[in-house]
Formats: structure tokens, sequence, C-alpha cells
């Protein structure tokens, strides 16, 4: 299965519903154990991430808080916000489609996720996908 072409997918259902278009899976084994995507606007809640959501999801479906061993695909590097979650639920795989340059906390503009004052170390991947790319950049030019 392609991991990130379903976070891509998840992406989709958040440009349906005019959100920013970034989708997520958490992966444990060779298995989906949460997807999610932006839900911000519809909610009304700012920490309706896709990431934030989707580690929600994880942690119930294995009732821990800590998701060693499982990888998140994301495509948008994320926030701040959301890569401090990243780190506190202890993923252990980071696997990013795109870059984020006006936000992004793993590496384009600052660097939470490989910071070793956290005390946790989160392995990164950027796929470089030019579906994450486009998907975002041609939200934001209709927007314009």
């Amino acid at each position: 299965m392609n991991f990130m072409q379903e976070a891509i997918n998840e992406a989709n259902f958040s440009l349906k519903l005019n959100e920013v278009p970034v989708g997520c899976v958490i992966v444990k084994g060779n298995e989906i154990i949460a997807r999610a995507h932006n839900l911000k606007e519809n909610n009304k809640d700012a920490t309706c991430h896709a990431e934030i959501l989707a580690i929600r999801y994880a942690s119930k479906k294995i009732d821990n808080w800590r998701l060693t061993g499982c990888s998140m695909y994301v495509t948008l590097e994320p926030c701040p916000m959301c890569a401090g979650a990243i780190v506190q639920s202890r993923l252990s795989k980071l696997y990013i489609g795109t870059f984020n340059p006006s936000c992004g906390a793993c590496g384009s503009i600052i660097n939470l996720i490989e910071n070793e004052r956290l005390n946790n170390f989160v392995n990164v991947k950027w796929l470089y996908n030019d579906k994450c790319s486009s998907i975002i950049e041609n939200f934001f030019k209709l927007k314009r």
C-alpha cells in the first residue's frame, strides 16, 4: 500500500470541504491505524490540523498516548504545534510530502523534530512528492 497516496486522499477530502488540503495517516506495522485531514475551518478549532487529529485517533486505537513504533505520513511539513505533538507522541518515523515555506517546523523554517533538547528522536524522511506540492499550491492560487 502506498501510504503517502492515502495521505493525499485525505488531503483531497479537506479540499472538498474548502480546508487547507493537508492529509495524514499513521501506520503501525503495515496497517493504517489512523487517518485524518484538516478540519480547522469546519470545526472552528485551531487545533484541528490533520496531524493532531490523526495522533488523537491513533492513540485511541492503540489505547496509549505513546505511538512508539508508528510512522506518520503527512502531505505538508508540520507546523510548530503539530511538530510538538509528533515529538510528544513518540512517533518513530515521519514521512513528509512537501515543504511548508510559511511555517514548517521540521527543517525548512525551524526544526523542532530533530532538536536534541526535546529528548526524543523522530526519523524524518522527505519524500518530495509532486502531488503533495501541487495540491497545496493550487489551493492557494485559487484563494488569492
